[in-house]
């Protein structure tokens, strides 16, 4: 009788998709486990992640979460237009932070106030 040669390979495959899975569940548990810490942490200091370390919106840290896969690094433009030297004022890109502009700027991407302040006065002062 001879052996089937697939059958080592089919009992390594199925190992091995075992192992990633049960890693994975490990992995989770490991996951939430920073989150709840996190969440603690935050309490603590009373307040949201970035006005926690510094008592005020850091408007390079946000543009550089949320405003550079579209304007690129250095906000000069990239798939979005640049973002210096707009000639707009805090108000008017306030309103476009907000609201959005057209089909390309979605609006929405910041929601607290002193966020959306910052990031204008920020985006104002770029030369």
């Amino acid at each position: 009788m001879k052996k089937n040669p697939v059958v080592p390979y089919l009992l390594i495959i199925a190992f091995g998709l075992g192992l990633i899975f049960f890693m994975s569940l490990s992995g989770a548990d490991k996951k939430n486990e920073a989150a709840k810490k996190e969440d603690a942490k935050t309490e603590q200091t009373g307040g949201d992640k970035e006005s926690a370390s510094s008592g005020e919106a850091d408007p390079k840290a946000i543009t550089s979460a949320k405003c550079i896969s579209c304007h690129g690094d250095d906000l000069k433009g990239s798939m979005g237009p640049s973002l210096h030297g707009t000639g707009l004022k805090a108000a008017d890109v306030e309103k476009v932070i907000k609201d959005g502009k057209g089909s390309g700027m979605p609006g929405g991407l910041l929601t607290e106030d002193a966020e959306i302040k910052a990031v204008a006065k920020y985006i104002e002062g770029l030369k």
